[in-house]
């Protein structure tokens, strides 16, 4: 008999991760005047205006010491195996505890604008500890693990969106490493990360997955320039226009096997889209249970707005597409702990792309019941529909998601871990 309820133990840790926020973060969130990050003033609080609109010193500060107490409790590290410092908790747990964080709103123990959680969704490290070096996981595995360092990911090219193979940066070998020329957009996070890495075309013809091959560039080599911060609907920014001109990088910089860096971004977008899934699918939640409430409260012309069918009839619709979405998603996540990421690769671009427009339909919703105030930066839906509509376009925009199910439904598509792909190393690997 199938049994569809959260395990028990994972209904604990909810618990006791409730208690810890209660006790830890929430006290934090509100010293200091901290609030100003998350009430009416969170878009000038967390901006800094004058450094190319990045995020704020303060705002940055802020997240770290919520990651450290988290950290120093446990839990920053829980997603990863013992090994590496974590609870061993699966894409099951995750998705459970990013679509809890979200139901609960805006603040210090998720908040997604910086992919900041006190639940680290530490994708770095699983890409290091599956493609990196041992030299590299020496260097780099107990800093990414604590949240103390990051790298950058700089796939994405001003004239080719989400067609990676035509992608134009080159790296050619020479005899001390490589040189590498190009530009890259939407370069994430390189204003405090340690490495970027950057994908290149260093054999092959455009067009052809094989011969792109990915780098750990330091941001400070000479020939690396961010041109500008792209200022985005969703203040503030970490996206880069980066180029790189005779950047030089060494043997001992190759990330992953020489030629088949796309099999890295692939393995990124199925660990990372189930879990922006049921982040989107919190937040959807939590703007549906915030009319809901405000419905009820509501009395224009002498009785609640929640006794008027034009009211309910919308929410009644958002909470059945969230209830069904998150059935699959759950689902989804199981498979995926039960035979690998790339075996249910249709259903996470379904989870990613349907869990997404949710969140967007759910906040203008929100908006509208709320009214004028819910149009406000009062309330919170206008920040969370100006988010989470970046997702819809990011790793992945619907459309892309829709021609990836495509492409399994008539099979031009398997289901299938690309060469060398293996969540064993990850998962079990003592002493890495």
């Amino acid at each position: 008999m199938m049994d569809f309820r959260i395990p028990a133990a994972l209904q604990d840790m909810l618990a006791e991760l409730d208690d810890f926020i209660a006790r830890e973060i929430r006290p934090l969130e509100e010293q200091d005047d901290n609030i100003r990050f998350f009430d009416h003033r969170r878009e000038h609080s967390r901006t800094d205006w004058e450094r190319g609109g990045i995020p704020s010193a303060d705002w940055e500060a802020l997240l770290a010491e919520a990651r450290r107490r988290a950290d120093r409790a446990g839990w920053y590290r829980a997603q990863l195996p013992a090994h590496l410092g974590g609870r061993g908790l699966g894409n099951l747990d995750m998705a459970v505890i990013r679509d809890h964080f979200a139901s609960q709103g805006l603040g210090l123990h998720c908040d997604l604008q910086n992919e900041h959680s006190i639940v680290g969704n530490n994708v770095g490290l699983m890409l290091l500890m599956n493609y990196g070096s041992q030299e590299q996981i020496a260097e780099w595995k107990e800093r990414i693990g604590a949240g103390e360092a990051h790298f950058a990911f700089g796939i994405t090219e001003p004239d080719h969106g989400s067609d990676a193979t035509h992608m134009e940066t080159t790296a050619v070998r020479t005899d001390t490493g490589w040189v590498l020329n190009g530009e890259k957009m939407w370069n994430s996070g390189v204003h405090h990360a340690d490495r970027d890495i950057v994908f290149a075309r260093t054999h092959g013809e455009p067009g052809d997955a094989e011969g792109i091959t990915a780098f750990l560039v330091p941001l400070d080599a000479p020939g690396v320039e961010v041109l500008e911060y792209v200022w985005t609907f969703n203040m503030p920014t970490d996206h880069a226009h980066v180029r790189f001109t005779d950047v030089e990088v060494a043997e001992s910089q190759l990330f992953g096997e020489h030629g088949r860096g796309l099999q890295i971004v692939q393995h990124f977008f199925n660990e990372n889209r189930i879990r922006q899934a049921a982040a989107s699918l919190g937040a959807a939640q939590f703007c549906i249970d915030e009319s809901v409430a405000y419905a009820r409260e509501r009395r224009p012309f002498g009785k609640p707005l929640a006794v008027n069918q034009g009211i309910q009839f919308p929410l009644v619709e958002l909470q059945a597409r969230a209830s069904m979405l998150r059935s699959f998603i759950r689902e989804t996540a199981w498979l995926m702990d039960q035979d690998g990421a790339f075996t249910v690769s249709d259903r996470i671009s379904i989870a990613n792309y349907q869990g997404n427009r949710l969140a967007c339909d759910a906040a203008d919703q929100a908006m509208q019941v709320h009214g004028g105030m819910g149009y406000s930066r009062r309330k919170p839906f206008e920040h969370i529909y100006r988010h989470h509509r970046r997702y819809r376009i990011t790793e992945g925009s619907d459309e892309i998601q829709m021609r990836r199910i495509a492409g399994y439904m008539f099979g031009f598509m398997s289901q299938r871990s690309p060469k060398g792909v293996s969540s064993e190393r990850y998962a079990t690997q003592e002493g890495r």
